[in-house]
Order: C-alpha cells, then sequence, then structure tokens
C-alpha cells in the first residue's frame, strides 16, 4: 500500500501518512526504524504495511516508494 508523509517529527522519527482515501494513519519511531529511510519530508510517497483494523489501525513499516523500471 502506499501512502503520503503527513507530518513527521525528526527528533523522534514518528509521525503519520495519509493513504489515497483521506484516512490519517499514525506511525511510531519502531515503525520508521524498521524502514531504510533516514529522514521524510511532507508530502513524500511512501510505502506502508498496516496492522489492525478500525481505531487501532497502525503503520507497521514505511519505505520510500519508487517507480517501477
Amino acid at each position: 500500500m502506499q501512502a503520503s508523509i503527513y507530518d513527521f517529527d525528526p527528533q523522534t522519527r514518528s509521525g503519520s501518512v495519509l493513504l489515497d482515501d483521506g484516512t490519517l494513519l499514525p506511525y511510531d519511531t519502531a515503525a520508521f526504524d524498521a524502514g531504510s529511510m533516514r529522514l521524510a519530508r511532507v508530502g513524500q510517497r511512501v510505502r506502508i504495511s498496516v496492522d489492525g483494523s478500525g481505531a487501532d489501525r497502525r503503520v507497521t513499516f514505511l519505505t520510500l516508494a519508487t517507480l517501477p523500471d
């Protein structure tokens, strides 16, 4: 699944992403550290993995979204 960075705190390496359907999902330091990113910027496209459902839905992994070759 892909999303866009909505906000990012460089000190805690946490924030939230905006799905294409307008859903806002938080991610924590563990999810950010699981990917290969060092920093994130608002609007940047990322690939994410999500666990849970409803109000308990959380991003568990995010990395840069790349275009296919």
